[in-house]
């Protein structure tokens, strides 16, 4: 599966635990899926897969609250050619000095072993998920 590393300085250090699906928030009124893929593409530069989607539900993060809905695609993508938008955050915290950095720093393919420990523990029941509906 793949799954991207968050930028940032905060996150430069960390590894196990880490890891994400590509993912982001979407409006009122818009269509999860549709935003789901343009996440993708901000994320990573490219433009997702065009294949069947299989929906995997939508995910109450513990430490957030957030819902994360989340499908999967099977489609190729090469981690060497990642492109990600960038954003703007104050670091050191309470420093006023701004730094801008990337959204996601690097992006690998991992088998679901690994993924399973890669994955931050909130998105843990998405590749789960994942696993029952692959068999």
């Amino acid at each position: 599966v793949l799954l991207v590393h968050p930028g940032g300085p905060f996150w430069a250090r960390k590894d196990e635990g880490a890891w994400s699906i590509p993912k982001g928030l979407y409006e009122p009124g818009e269509d999860p899926l549709a935003a789901a893929r343009r996440e993708f593409t901000e994320e990573t530069g490219a433009e997702p897969p065009m294949g069947k989607t299989v929906a995997l539900g939508a995910f109450r993060q513990p430490s957030s609250g957030k819902v994360v809905e989340a499908w999967a695609v099977e489609g190729d993508f090469d981690p060497a050619a990642l492109k990600s938008n960038t954003f703007t955050m104050e670091w050191p915290r309470r420093s006023g000095r701004m730094l801008e950095v990337p959204e996601v720093d690097r992006a690998d393919w991992f088998t679901l072993d690994d993924a399973a420990s890669k994955l931050n523990k909130g998105q843990r029941p998405i590749l789960e998920t994942l696993l029952r509906r692959l068999g």
